[in-house]
């Protein structure tokens, strides 16, 4: 069942897995109002225990999500489905943050314009494999720098020690991920209503797998986590209900195929 896209609800495709399977899980699913999507009902808490029992021990999954207004408040959504994963048995590892530059205006007229959706990183034990991206320039970097630190010196107390060495040329970025969208951003030629970044995705894939490591995406849509999947060496498997987005994403991965075989 490698390196397929299955047309078929999530729970019919995890049904087949046994059990610790996956290596990472990197998915956006259906948002709020989008709980019916296609026909189908999104039926997040018999997912959530699944997505845990195939993911490995030490393995991650990435949950992009963000929440509707309905009547003015925010329905909160995200935050419950989060602990409602810890309750599964998931450790919330970290929640993040993905930023979409130049988004528009976006939310009500009484607020300022949305430009974000939380990135929960949850984890099956420990994490086994954390492969920081580090792209975070420091303003004297491969320069001298000192540092003070406190050190122990006797019963008194302590005594200043300082420290000469020189500042990395790059250091592991923070957890705000701030991406290009929209038109002509490469993402907005899918058909898709709500693809994200490739970035984002290959970003993931990289930081919390590795080479040969098998990815799923339970909501694969127009097939960006298998594409970055297939781009970064990884093998993947993905769910998709609606036919029309498995042709676009099978039309993309069949394009990025034949020039990785060339």
């Amino acid at each position: 069942m490698l390196n397929k896209i299955w047309r078929e609800n999530c729970l019919t495709t995890m049904n087949r897995m046994p059990a610790n399977f996956i290596d990472l899980i990197v998915t956006s699913p259906p948002y709020d109002d989008l709980r019916k999507y296609k026909g189908y009902i999104f039926d997040f808490e018999n997912i959530a225990k699944e997505l845990f029992r195939v993911t490995k021990q030490g393995g991650v999954m990435v949950w992009i999500v963000a929440d509707a207004t309905i009547k003015g408040s925010e329905t909160g959504t995200s935050f419950k489905q989060a602990l409602y994963f810890k309750e599964t048995g998931f450790n919330l590892h970290d929640t993040m943050i993905y930023h979409k530059r130049a988004v528009g205006a976006c939310g009500s007229s009484l607020s300022y314009n949305q430009s974000f959706e939380y990135m929960f990183i949850l984890s099956k034990g420990k994490i086994k494999t954390f492969n920081p991206i580090k792209d975070l320039i420091p303003k004297r970097a491969g320069k001298l720098t000192r540092y003070t630190k406190n050190s122990k010196s006797n019963i008194t107390g302590y005594s200043l020690e300082t420290h000469v060495k020189v500042t990395p040329k790059s250091s592991k970025r923070q957890n705000l991920w701030t991406y290009d969208i929209g038109y002509g951003s490469g993402n907005d030629k899918t058909g898709h209503p709500a693809v994200f970044s490739e970035q984002l995705a290959g970003d993931h894939i990289i930081s919390w797998s590795n080479e040969g490591d098998l990815i799923y995406d339970p909501f694969m849509g127009s097939g960006t986590t298998a594409k970055m999947a297939i781009l970064n060496k990884r093998n993947y498997i993905g769910s998709e209900i609606s036919e029309e987005y498995c042709k676009i994403a099978n039309e993309r991965l069949a394009a990025i195929e034949k020039i990785t075989d060339e």
